[in-house]
């Protein structure tokens, strides 16, 4: 990724300042929006692959007020980050990120985990499906390759899945996969607005809405360090949240 290495932008508006900076040049119409809270463990394994091997895709890393060092970490190394002045949150970390792909220009922006369980190889299978005319290409685990998953979120996953077909005919696979690639038209909106989030009830009021929506077989990688945030009981208190949001969608 071609960069002029400035000091990371932090506060709410840090990925306009930066974007009107100048921070960075980009050289890829694919931006991977990469939110980061405490990743300290992870960061450098993640960010590191992309330059090395995915070089034709640009990156930022959206530190998320994290307490572990994952910022300083980033400002170390010289990456290209978003530092945000205290825990927001994923979805304000993930419009920051979406705000700065918008302003940068960016034709495509990527959901793409600081934890290492996404992987960049399947980028540009989703970009040759977006090519097509899709508004969100996502990886689903539940077609083309073999997966090893949760029971419990297997479960919801499928649950969920079941509810977005109820309310909206669309056949979603994988709704609990993270890794989405969205197209000019969804960045603007996910830049523009807060009440978006990068979560399945939101692609169900998407594809409600009129977005075109396509998968793309993907295998997620296992956690190497670190803790999840969604341990037992908090996965089940988020699938019967998103449950819910998407039953009473109007």
């Amino acid at each position: 990724m071609e960069t002029l290495r400035n000091e990371a932008q932090a506060g709410p508006e840090a990925a306009e300042a930066q974007a009107q900076a100048g921070a960075v040049k980009t050289k890829s119409d694919v931006l991977l929006v990469i939110p980061a809270y405490n990743e300290a463990e992870n960061i450098e394994r993640v960010v590191d692959e992309i330059i090395k091997d995915y070089p034709q895709f640009d990156y930022v890393v959206v530190t998320d007020g994290p307490t572990d060092g994952t910022d300083r970490i980033c400002a170390y190394r010289g990456y290209n980050t978003v530092n945000l002045p205290e825990n927001m949150g994923l979805t304000k970390c993930f419009h920051n990120g979406m705000k700065y792909a918008y302003q940068m220009g960016y034709k495509y922006a990527v959901q793409f985990d600081g934890d290492g369980q996404h992987r960049p190889e399947y980028i540009g299978a989703m970009k040759k499906k977006a090519d097509e005319g899709y508004d969100i290409v996502m990886g689903s685990r539940f077609i083309g390759l073999e997966n090893k998953m949760n029971p419990i979120r297997s479960l919801g996953s499928h649950m969920i899945k079941f509810a977005i077909r109820l309310k909206t005919g669309a056949n979603v696979t994988d709704p609990t996969c993270g890794l989405r690639m969205y197209n000019r038209k969804m960045i603007k909106m996910f830049a523009e607005r807060l009440d978006l989030a990068p979560e399945p009830d939101t692609i169900a009021k998407l594809i409600k809405s009129g977005a075109k929506t396509a998968e793309v077989p993907v295998k997620v990688a296992d956690r190497e360090n670190g803790e999840s945030y969604l341990k037992p009981a908090k996965a089940a208190k988020y699938m019967v949240r998103i449950l819910k949001s998407i039953l009473s969608g109007s």
